[in-house]
């Protein structure tokens, strides 16, 4: 049995699919790419699809990542190519690596998100983060299946800072050649003729979970920050957090690293047949 990594996108309008809606159109994809998928036992036999840390919906992302199984070795990219042709535009497959370590959940221990708050000028939203990231804890409250619940959104945060929007659109580059600190959307949700205030925000995984709202929550508790419009939220990038440097690192590099150092060690493995194998 073979597993496949793959990382993939939600952009435009398609950030408000849910992780249901995105299952839905992923297993839609498998069977028009006719991957040779592993499917679980039992009296309703599922593909074995594990998904890791999914986005909340109506935020969009760069950096979502899954795990596939098949009972027929195939060379990643060319399936990845396969399933990004089946996949609706915005829900893109943008890199795919051979499974060759474990724990690919345990690697996803941060994430960096971008905010877009328009209407807001970047000297707001400069004391405002000077405001939050000064407290020692800014409680904020958050309603749950249980109700309202009342926990720290600061402890979580790593990083906050304030930029100011560009007017110009970003230029798109090849997204499998792009690090975890430079992806971003390159498409804007949003025009950009005019500049408004940008948050960048590294945030650890935590439990209670600290998501993007909550961070503004904590803005408005702490500073009085209120966007006249909903914040234009997007995961650039999520990964293994190195306390060190404070960036958050790829977790598809040790997968990688072990496949090109079996490729290295024996060059007919497995993967170079898949290679040369049809997808």
């Amino acid at each position: 049995m073979q597993r496949i990594r793959l990382r993939y996108t939600k952009r435009g309008r398609l950030r408000f699919t849910s992780h249901r809606d995105f299952q839905r159109a992923f297993e839609r994809a498998l069977r028009r790419a006719e991957v040779p998928m592993a499917y679980s036992a039992g009296f309703t036999p599922h593909p074995k699809v594990s998904y890791a840390n999914a986005a909340p919906t109506g935020t969009g992302s760069e950096a979502e990542y899954l795990e596939i199984a098949l009972t027929h070795a195939r060379d990643p990219e060319k399936l990845r190519l396969l399933l990004d042709e089946s996949m609706p535009v915005g829900l893109d497959i943008i890199d795919a690596v051979e499974a060759r370590t474990s724990g690919l959940a345990d690697r996803l221990t941060a994430s960096v998100w971008e905010l877009r708050l328009d209407g807001v000028t970047p000297e707001d939203a400069e004391r405002a983060v000077d405001a939050f990231t000064s407290a020692e804890a800014v409680e904020v409250q958050r309603r749950t299946k249980n109700g309202m619940r009342t926990f720290d959104a600061r402890g979580a945060v790593a990083s906050l800072e304030a930029r100011t929007a560009q007017p110009e659109a970003h230029t798109a580059q090849p997204e499998a050649q792009k690090s975890q600190s430079e992806t971003h959307s390159p498409q804007p949700d949003r025009p950009t003729d005019q500049a408004c205030a940008i948050l960048r925000l590294v945030v650890r995984h935590v439990t209670p979970a600290v998501r993007p709202d909550d961070v503004l929550s904590g803005l408005r508790a702490v500073a009085d920050l209120a966007p006249p419009v909903p914040a234009a939220v997007t995961r650039l990038a999520q990964g293994l957090f190195d306390e060190e440097t404070g960036t958050v690192t790829d977790p598809l590099a040790p997968d990688r690293e072990a496949v090109a150092a079996a490729s290295d060690a024996f060059p007919g493995d497995a993967t170079a047949a898949a290679a040369k194998a049809p997808a």
